[in-house]
């Protein structure tokens, strides 16, 4: 075992000759402790919204979006999209329809987008799972269907047992008439056939029909506004869109589930590390117990230190059984925080013992979701290490520098 090290070891954990030493090495491991825990629930409670809001989005979200980058529509009937339709990597494949139309329900009206979708749509997605009425049809042999999110149908004082449909407006292209202001759109008429809770904005933005309702009322007849994607299980969705990128062109953007909401996405991430950075600061507080510490425990061991050198122990020995001492506080300290960090996301996983506030009714989730990440910890581990050793490197290198120029003279 290094000598420096032994000696470190044997001053932690034996009494000083001052109380007050044991009292702040106590309060440094305690510090630390509390900053890393602190660091290990923050970062999975983020971590925990993160994944929440992530698979929220993926139940009206497809894998792939293709879109145009100039204008609203395009051909979806040329040979590079059969060719898209054809690929093995590809599990579903959708043509979409969506533009803006007003939508009214008796004396209430709302502007919503209606979004045309193939009928295979709710294999793309997982829409038919978050219904809260209703079921998800959008055709039977008596017509056509609308369902709707949520706050648009609280918006239209709708539900799915009204016998009265609801009204789609959808100003006419290239057309108008000042005399007749009805004659300036297309009206359709269409029944709700059940009411979907993904995400605020969602929620309130879309109402989903079949795609050949959306095509006559919004005019058009073989273009389509975005082609929406399903891949295959173990595929690689990064080669997959580099290839459909290779294959379309630069004329289109293939866009994954985190670019169709990228911004969203960006701010829960800048969010996440500025969190971190604000924990880390007061870690580094905390951390300032540890030079106190070692600056006492060094003015406290002078005379162990003159029995050292006359034994021929050189400086750099005697600074490093003080350095060696920081670090065991920092490395105690990091490895208890983690421990107590992990077993409370756990325990919050596990049993959810801190609700969320009228979860019951207004969230889909009762309480504050958790997440423990590998690579979080193991930053955590690697930031409370550094800022050990560099809050015990300040006091060996100077009050051990003075101390040892004290003595010569």
């Amino acid at each position: 075992m290094n000598f420096s090290f032994y000696i470190a070891r044997r001053y932690l954990f034996s009494r000083k000759k001052t109380n007050l030493i044991n009292l702040i090495s106590a309060i440094s491991v305690v510090g630390l402790v509390i900053g890393t825990t602190g660091l290990i629930i923050g970062l999975s409670g983020f971590n925990g919204f993160d994944s929440l809001i992530k698979s929220l989005y993926s139940s009206f979200d497809p894998e792939l979006r293709i879109t145009v980058r100039e204008g609203k529509s395009f051909l979806a009937s040329t040979a590079a999209f059969e060719e898209l339709r054809k690929m093995p990597e590809v599990a579903s494949y959708a043509e979409i329809v969506e533009d803006n139309a007003m939508l009214r329900n008796n004396e209430r009206q709302v502007i919503a987008t209606i979004k045309g979708v193939s009928e295979n749509y709710h294999q793309l997605t997982g829409i038919d799972t978050m219904l809260t009425q209703g079921e998800f049809k959008l055709m039977d042999t008596a017509g056509n269907y609308a369902v709707l999110g949520e706050i648009v149908a609280y918006n239209l004082g709708v539900g799915v047992l009204q016998t009265d449909p609801i009204a789609v407006y959808v100003p006419k292209k290239g057309r108008s008439s000042s005399l007749l202001p009805e004659g300036s759109f297309n009206q359709k008429m269409i029944y709700p056939s059940g009411v979907f809770s993904i995400q605020q904005d969602i929620d309130s933005k879309f109402m989903v029909v079949p795609i050949a309702f959306a095509r006559e009322i919004f005019e058009l007849p073989e273009k389509v506004n975005a082609v929406e994607l399903k891949l295959k299980e173990n595929v690689s969705q990064v080669k997959v869109k580099a290839a459909i990128q290779t294959l379309l062109g630069q004329d289109y953007q293939v866009k994954d589930r985190y670019q169709q909401h990228d911004y969203l996405y960006k701010t829960m991430l800048g969010e996440k590390y500025v969190t971190y950075l604000i924990l880390i600061l007061i870690l580094v507080v905390a951390s300032f117990n540890i030079v106190g510490s070692l600056t006492m425990l060094i003015l406290d061991k002078k005379e162990d230190i003159a029995i050292l050198q006359s034994m021929g122990a050189d400086r750099s020995t005697i600074r490093n059984i003080f350095l060696f001492e920081g670090w065991l506080i920092s490395f105690f300290g990091a490895i208890l925080g983690t421990i107590a960090g992990l077993a409370i996301c756990q325990a919050q996983i596990s049993f959810g013992l801190v609700k969320l506030a009228g979860g019951g009714s207004s969230f889909i989730i009762d309480a504050y979701p958790m997440q423990i990440v590998a690579t979080d910890v193991v930053l955590i581990m690697i930031s409370v290490s550094l800022i050990g050793f560099l809050a015990s490197w300040y006091p060996v290198r100077f009050i051990s520098e003075k101390l040892f120029r004290d003595e010569l003279h």
